[in-house]
């Protein structure tokens, strides 16, 4: 029985409707429990950004390993920034905005501009007919087959993990999020939000620069932001980029059936876990975005039957890489060396 059989037998997805309602009360934040999380990181983060930078002046290099906390710390504030997008994170609409506009700075991602194709990721998570905005590109094994030989070239140089991994976040954090590529033409604060942050990023640098000097700060500053980039995207690639996720066409995609199924409950070990934010329990955060990540695990604590849904632990999630087309047949994401084995079969 393939995945997508097994998806429409599983009483899971008959009540992925239901589970709406029992969430809901998991939705309103703790005030004092999200300041404290906020403090608890951004203080770490700059300790361990100054502290790698003070090495460095001094030349002791060795100090310099300080940037792997640093961008792990980097990496939790861009979760901060993450659930203050879904107003999760205070449930004040002006403070979790300011919060998110400030830490963007930090993390070179313009609040508003992302904010909006993140909205448009989750309101189309799973939809084969609504693929393209803040998502991984993901063809469908008959459209990889209808490309000429060019574009089956560059559609396999965007999968490769040194392109998706490295190039990616790269071009990502530095480059694209410096424009609102996209929405231009659809609402003025995309443009103000991406400009105001770019002015922003610059008096920071400045400032930055000014502090400690300039080699110090490209030393520490760039592995930082380029470290904390690439697991941003590895994660994201794996909450959704897993053998069994969902994809469905329109007329028979529905939200909570499409979040519940097509993102994964990445089980990370308990550290990784707490710098990531919990976003692993990504399945949870899709079905209902308004719930503050440090509350995710009370929902697997009282309902533990949502943990083995689309559970994917560390060692097995480096076996998503190969996955790159979507197999409509079998209902499952495969490699390109399966969808050649089966195109050989036919």
């Amino acid at each position: 029985m393939n995945s997508q059989a097994r998806r429409q037998n599983s009483p899971e997805q008959d009540t992925a409707g239901a589970w709406l309602k029992i969430l809901a009360q998991y939705r309103q934040p703790r005030f004092g429990r999200s300041v404290f999380e906020l403090l608890i990181t951004v203080v770490p983060f700059a300790a361990f950004w100054a502290g790698a930078c003070i090495s460095i002046i001094h030349g002791w290099w060795l100090g310099g390993i300080l940037v792997l906390p640093a961008a792990a710390f980097l990496l939790r504030l861009f979760m901060i920034q993450h659930d203050c997008g879904h107003g999760s994170f205070f449930a004040r609409r002006r403070l979790d905005t300011w919060t998110g506009r400030v830490v963007g700075v930090l993390t070179l991602t313009p609040y508003d501009y992302w904010r909006r194709a993140h909205a448009e990721h989750h309101a189309s998570a799973g939809n084969l007919d609504e693929r393209g905005v803040g998502d991984i590109a993901t063809l469908t094994v008959a459209e990889y087959r209808a490309l000429s030989p060019a574009r089956r070239l560059g559609y396999r140089l965007y999968r490769h993990p040194l392109v998706m991994f490295g190039i990616g976040p790269a071009w990502l954090f530095l480059l694209k999020q410096r424009l609102p590529i996209g929405m231009m033409g659809a609402e003025v604060l995309p443009w103000v939000s991406t400009m105001a942050t770019n002015l922003a990023i610059a008096f920071v640098t400045a400032l930055m620069i000014w502090a400690v000097g300039l080699v110090p700060f490209l030393v520490v500053h760039l592995p930082v932001v380029l470290l904390a980039g690439a697991a941003g995207v590895w994660l994201f690639y794996v909450q959704h980029q897993f053998e069994e996720t969902h994809w469905s066409k329109a007329g028979e995609w529905q939200f909570p059936q499409a979040a519940l199924h097509g993102a994964s409950h990445y089980d990370l070990p308990l550290v990784l876990r707490w710098l990531t934010g919990n976003i692993g329990v990504h399945h949870v955060h899709h079905l209902s975005s308004r719930i503050p990540y440090y509350r995710l695990p009370e929902v697997l604590r009282d309902h533990p039957e949502l943990a083995g849904i689309g559970r994917i632990t560390l060692r097995e999630s480096f076996g998503c890489v190969r996955l790159a087309l979507w197999d409509e047949r079998q209902g499952r994401l495969v490699s390109f060396r399966e969808a050649r084995k089966a195109a050989a079969h036919q």
